[in-house]
């Protein structure tokens, strides 16, 4: 009898440690979590960060010196040639597909209307995402900071400069690409404090 008592003390000792050192519960509930938080990341579009409220500060020469990765199919001055891709003077103030001369994607001459800080933003971001067929073959620019700053230089690439982005604008952007936040909130590590 004693010794059934002792040997069912220990296997309730064995596994009041056993649970001490692992902690299911506290497992079970991170698991659960990261998966929710999994699937807000998978459900939420993936979209480019906001860049307008930074192009209004965003470094020119930065832009310049990006845009040295563009040069192999682009020209930016005046009157310049097209290459593999089209001349990108008055880009900010010509419609897409509106290069003459140039042949562009019919993706590229379906999307319609003039190039925005927005249509720049995305098409910077991932060019084959805004546009399926384009025939520019570049993965995108990921950090937000490099966008503003390219698309900031190409704004200067302008007999006449288009208006910088109103608060207006930066306002509906923000709005419109808020999807992102939910994803980058449930990835980011808790926060702690520091005294």
């Amino acid at each position: 009898m004693a010794a059934i008592l002792v040997a069912g003390i220990t296997a309730m000792l064995a596994g009041f440690f056993a649970n001490k050192a692992v902690r299911p519960h506290e497992v079970a509930a991170h698991g659960s979590t990261e998966v929710a938080a999994g699937s807000a990341a998978a459900a939420a579009p993936q979209m480019p960060d906001p860049v307008m409220a930074l192009i209004a500060g965003a470094d020119i020469e930065q832009g310049k010196k990006l845009s040295k990765a563009c040069a192999a199919c682009h020209t930016f001055d005046k009157g310049g040639a097209d290459g593999v891709g089209p001349n990108l003077w008055n880009v900010m103030t010509r419609g897409k597909a509106a290069e003459s001369g140039f042949s562009y994607s019919a993706g590229m001459g379906a999307k319609g209307g003039k190039w925005t800080y927005d249509d720049l933003n995305h098409f910077l971001w991932k060019p084959k995402k805004f546009i399926s067929d384009t025939k520019m073959n570049f993965i995108g620019v990921k950090k937000p900071e490099d966008r503003a700053a390219l698309i900031a230089w190409l704004r200067t690439l302008a007999d006449s400069p288009s208006a910088l982005p109103s608060a207006g604008d930066i306002a509906a952007e923000e709005s419109a690409l808020s999807a992102n936040a939910p994803a980058e909130e449930a990835s980011a590590p808790p926060a702690t404090e520091t005294h």
